[in-house]
């Protein structure tokens, strides 16, 4: 379980800008995205998170994500960074 803030990614163009906060058991996966895209794959885009921080057994974050049109495996990726450094990893 994340003990600290972990963050992820850039602003940049075809990337995403994750920044996940642990909170209190039981709270859930709480998600604010934003995106240039978000009309057309925001449901997508919420999803993959979702289902990454599930898979590293994260059930209670709160995810800020800032999406300049990455793919879903850039998503992965910097979802895994950030959960990675909120347990205190590489940094």
């Amino acid at each position: 379980m994340m003990k600290e803030k972990g963050w992820a990614g850039t602003l940049e163009s075809s990337d995403i800008y994750v920044e996940l906060e642990p909170l209190p058991a039981g709270s859930g996966i709480v998600l604010s995205v934003s995106s240039i895209v978000y009309d057309q794959f925001g449901e997508e885009i919420e999803a993959v998170i979702r289902e990454t921080l599930t898979e590293l057994g994260e059930t209670d974050v709160k995810v800020t994500a800032n999406d300049r049109g990455a793919v879903d495996c850039t998503i992965r990726a910097r979802v895994e960074t950030a959960v990675l450094r909120g347990k205190g990893g590489d940094r």
